[in-house]
């Protein structure tokens, strides 16, 4: 597989007239995970969102060397952010199988993937029924179903109990191994044997 780096230069973004961030670079290849720290404000969230796309920054650059050129950087990430992305009225099952039709098949498939997230018995029951947890380990299903080379968490342990936790690491460890990228943003330790680290700055009045 080709090496493949995610290199920010000079970013800066705004949100509501208020500069966000300002001068941020990193640079992040294969096989190799970034966490994102800083203060609350300070653009960690706002940060992944503007490497997806969903937010446009006022300057910089941001480059995926060795990526599909006839595609975006955004639709070559998988953003995994506060917010499930989960149709509540569908069941666990169609939920999965959404993503995995969507994105391609990856050769997980979708009753692999619920098992591996330990919401095989549930597979029949809505969304909307789940708990916080369950919620949150049926989303991280679509990672695995589908493939992107760059993954970017945003508190991706939040509302995973300890097991569900060490699942998540198995993961990303298994994503970087096959020569996948990952940036997280966390207030806790990942679980992964080594990581990079992006500190942005302080809260800007």
């Amino acid at each position: 597989m080709t090496t493949l780096t995610l290199e920010g230069k000079g970013l800066i973004c705004e949100r509501g007239g208020r500069r966000v961030f300002t001068d941020v670079d990193f640079s992040v290849s294969s096989g190799e995970a970034l966490v994102v720290t800083g203060p609350n404000g300070a653009g960690k969230s706002s940060l992944l969102r503007t490497i997806t796309g969903l937010v446009k920054q006022v300057e910089g650059t941001l480059t995926l060397h060795g990526g599909d050129p006839e595609l975006s950087v955004g639709a070559q990430c998988h953003y995994f952010g506060h917010e499930n992305a989960l149709k509540l009225q569908l069941t666990v099952t169609e939920n999965v199988d959404f993503w995995h039709r969507y994105y391609g098949d990856t050769g997980t498939s979708v009753a692999e993937a619920l098992e591996t997230v330990r919401l095989a018995q549930l597979s029949h029951l809505p969304a909307a029924v789940l708990s916080a947890g369950q919620r949150r380990r049926l989303s991280l299903a679509r990672l695995i179903v589908s493939r992107r080379p760059v993954w970017l968490l945003d508190e991706p342990t939040a509302a995973l109990d300890a097991a569900s936790e060490k699942r998540l690491g198995e993961l990303m460890t298994s994503h970087l191994l096959d020569d996948g990228i990952v940036i997280a943003v966390t207030h806790s330790n990942l679980p992964l044997a080594e990581t990079k680290s992006l500190k942005l700055g302080e809260v800007r009045p």
